[in-house]
């Protein structure tokens, strides 16, 4: 039955549309909403009360180690005896005898310098081959990526002994980039600085081909094309990669220990392993105060990266 259209009765006034019911207005525009059903205590814990519970079990393994170490930097005896994963006495005497009594802050440039420098040759070369593997196509292409993933399958120890006795042969004629020096240190890192480029051709096959041929037809050569039409696109995935080669660089102590044997050139890896070598006991509280000191920008800069974690590797290891 159709609604009758003429004038109000005296005194009544008609409704505008934002003065109607806030039933009304505040409807979802994809309908009613779906109704919700009440699950009881047991098909909650199947369907998804289990799911909080292994979260909370991984959550505790990941605190343990953290929780003794943490423990062990408070502990003013700083020995491995008195050390429990709840601390029992409070003070900062490790701290601050790490700080006093050791190079740490020279071992702390040392290692940021090497990251720092690692990481910016390691992205570029990256970068560079990603993007000539994923516009190009030439001679060698499908080997040449698949050499590159079969040289990443062997581990690093296996070309101990040549870069060894490489460096040593080098150092003998250019002293500034031997055994015992950063730059010699940081350049042997450098050769695995085509590591990220299966990651980052994936996230370069994401972007349209059609970007690079409405700036080729403007114009722009190859390189103006990478440096100010590709690279910025990309840089979720730099982020991720940078994150990556970070904290691998900051963590590395097999090459350090043998290539940085003076004191003044060692970085936080292998300086925090003499204080523990020397006394395997008894430092125990400064060695674990180190690794506090060690571990905070390294937190705080996967929580400033976080944003382009998910997407980064997602988008980069869909498609290949």
């Amino acid at each position: 039955m159709s609604d009758v259209q003429g004038p109000l009765p005296t005194g009544v006034q008609q409704l505008e549309p934002e003065d109607a019911p806030a039933t009304k207005t505040r409807r979802r525009r994809g309908g009613d909403p779906a109704p919700k059903v009440k699950l009881g205590p047991g098909r909650w814990f199947r369907e998804i009360g289990w799911r909080h519970v292994v979260g909370v079990l991984a959550v505790l393994w990941a605190l343990f180690p953290v929780s003794y170490l943490v423990s062990a930097s408070l502990n003013p005896l700083g020995s491995v005896v008195t050390s429990t994963m709840i601390p029992r006495t409070f003070s900062f005497s490790n701290y601050s005898e790490l700080i006093n009594t050791q190079p740490f802050f020279t071992w702390a440039r040392n290692s940021l310098v090497v990251c720092v420098s690692v990481v910016v040759i390691q992205l570029l070369f990256s970068a560079l081959a990603a993007y000539a593997f994923s516009r190009m196509r030439f001679t060698g292409r499908r080997g040449g990526l698949l050499a590159l993933l079969l040289i990443q399958m062997f581990p690093q120890f296996l070309a101990l002994v040549a870069l060894y006795l490489m460096f040593t042969r080098i150092g003998e004629a250019i002293p500034v980039i031997g055994l015992d020096s950063l730059p010699g240190y940081i350049l042997m890192l450098c050769g695995g600085s085509l590591g990220q480029v299966w990651l980052i051709k994936g996230f370069f096959d994401t972007i349209p081909m059609s970007l690079d041929e409405a700036a080729m037809i403007d114009g722009a050569s190859h390189v103006q094309v990478f440096f100010r039409i590709i690279l910025p696109l990309v840089r979720p995935i730099l982020a991720v990669c940078g994150l990556l080669v970070f904290v691998g660089v900051i963590a590395e102590f097999l090459m350090a220990s043998i290539f940085l044997r003076d004191s003044s050139k060692k970085t936080l890896a292998t300086g925090l392993y003499g204080l523990i070598d020397a006394d395997r006991s008894n430092n125990l509280g400064v060695f674990a105060a180190g690794a506090i000191m060690t571990a905070i920008p390294v937190v705080l800069l996967f929580l400033y990266l976080q944003k382009f974690i998910v997407g980064g590797i997602t988008a980069g290891g869909v498609k290949g």
